[in-house]
């Protein structure tokens, strides 16, 4: 299985940072981009929230179709960054493209510097983005 292209595209884009500095600052620039939903164009329920994450993200459909991701802590760059790029990544994917992610994904993303909880936070919000496509399957 290949990845979704956007993703793997993504992910050749943070290989130009192998210095940890500097892929911080990439991450938090991708994190700044990030648009919370409102409540009103995604309301966040309890089925719908990421277990273990600090950051309390929410993952689900809007009313229009589309993926959402919702992260409630303002101070969540960590999460703001992941939702970015599996927001842009599995734009226009396959349900089995989105399955072909690995949930240790974060790694390849920010590192193995992650403590035990955003790890725990991020890769479940991988898990549930996972399961949203395969409802659709």
């Amino acid at each position: 299985m290949t990845l979704p292209p956007n993703l793997q595209s993504q992910l050749e884009d943070l290989e130009l940072y192998p210095d940890r500095a500097d892929r911080i600052e990439a991450l938090i620039a991708i994190g700044e981009e990030f648009r919370n939903p409102n409540r009103t164009e995604f309301p966040r329920e309890e089925s719908c929230r990421v277990p273990g994450c600090e950051s309390e993200a929410f993952v689900g459909w809007n009313a229009a179709g589309e993926l959402a991701i919702a992260i409630d802590n303002p101070q969540g760059i960590s999460a703001m960054a992941m939702a970015q790029i599996l927001l842009q990544g599995v734009r226009g994917a396959t349900v089995e493209q989105v399955r072909a992610i690995p949930d240790d994904i974060i790694y390849t993303i920010f590192g193995r510097e992650l403590s035990m909880g955003k790890s725990m936070g991020l890769t479940g919000m991988v898990r549930m983005v996972k399961q949203e496509f395969a409802k659709t399957a």
